[in-house]
């Protein structure tokens, strides 16, 4: 295998906290990323996020009275906008399964301060219909998630049986509806889809799409999750460059999670998440808000702090504001630092509850 040099973090050369004018938490990073899951249910059941076997045909998801209205919504996003965020990602669960998702987003794009409105979706959902609607409503980006490129493997994973050739359908739909760019994520796994990098690689390498290998990580109870499983963001290097020469490229801005890589040939770029074996809690500024109106201020949160029972029993806008603010300066997690010690062997949320 070809030896690169590996610095994961090409992001270092903007390393730090992104100064905020917001509030910031008790390690000093300030509040700019906030994700908000609409639902979550989901049409796929991958095996390291909802496994059919605890979210089978009789898994009770969420009623929609519980679930925040869109206003609801827009409401919550403006108090955290107020506080120094810029950007927004619509989660779930799929996002799509959310009827008049484009409304929302639509909401979402005039609020003052936001400058991003972005979506992570399997892409089961995405027709070219879907996307131009998406795109004239305010969406700025979109990342679609995918595992595999070989039928077998990508059918073990989601687990449904969902044709691969339809998630590169959506591909090609959300270019042709010009959302740009567009991100491919890519858990990696050992024993699930480790010889699939390559393959994606091939796939994706001079389209224009960027591609997103991420570390298995620990997220929720219920995935299997062991540290001999992860391929690490070096393997993923190294593996990628035992076929197309690779470079470091710096940061797009400070705290980004992926370490960027450029094609020497200059046909595009690959971002690495090292979350697992390169921990980047000392820059981290994203909360995340679930379907049903809990604020978590880390993936690996046991426990979120209720904005839909205030938001629901006539608080004003201060009010929200004061509790987003109370919630963010009060944060002082780093659970992906403190990994290895038994302190953090807690129950965690699950993943397809809060987003990824």
């Amino acid at each position: 295998m070809t030896n690169v040099p590996f610095n994961p973090s090409p992001k270092s050369l903007s390393s730090g906290v992104e100064k905020s004018s917001g509030v910031v938490d008790q390690r000093g990073r300030g509040i700019r990323d906030l994700r908000i899951s609409v639902t979550d249910r989901c049409n796929f059941r991958c095996v390291y996020c909802m496994p059919k076997e605890l979210f089978g045909s009789d898994h009770a998801f969420l009623p929609r009275a519980e679930l925040l209205n869109f206003e609801e919504i827009e409401r919550i996003a403006r108090a955290f906008a107020s506080l120094g965020v810029t950007k927004l990602r619509l989660t779930g669960g799929e996002p799509l399964v959310r009827k008049e998702l484009e409304t929302l987003i639509s909401q979402l794009a005039v609020i003052p301060g936001i400058d991003d409105v972005s979506l992570t979706t399997n892409g089961s959902l995405l027709t070219l219909d879907k996307g131009r609607a998406l795109k004239d409503a305010g969406l700025k980006r979109l990342t679609i998630s995918l595992d595999a490129v070989t039928e077998e493997v990508f059918s073990a994973i989601n687990d449904v049986k969902f044709p691969v050739a339809k998630v590169l359908g959506a591909v090609d739909n959300a270019l042709a509806a010009g959302l740009d760019p567009i991100k491919v994520n890519m858990v990696v796994a050992k024993g699930m889809n480790e010889e699939e990098i390559l393959p994606m690689v091939r796939q994706f390498k001079g389209t224009g799409v960027i591609l997103r290998f991420i570390e298995f990580m620990d997220v929720g109870n219920t995935n299997g999750w062991k540290l001999d499983r992860v391929v690490s963001a070096r393997e993923i290097v190294e593996t990628i460059a035992s076929e197309f020469p690779v470079e470091p490229l710096n940061a797009n801005y400070p705290g980004e999670v992926a370490s960027r890589w450029k094609f020497s040939d200059g046909s595009g770029e690959i971002g690495v998440i090292s979350s697992v074996t390169k921990p980047f809690c000392s820059s981290c500024t994203r909360a995340r808000l679930s379907a049903e109106g809990s604020v978590y201020t880390c993936l690996f949160a046991s426990e979120g702090t209720d904005l839909r029972a205030l938001v629901r029993s006539g608080a004003s806008d201060d009010e929200l504001r004061d509790a987003v603010q109370n919630v963010w300066s009060h944060r002082d997690d780093r659970y992906s630092e403190l990994r290895s010690d038994a302190t953090v062997d807690l129950p965690k949320v699950e993943m397809s509850y809060i987003g990824g």
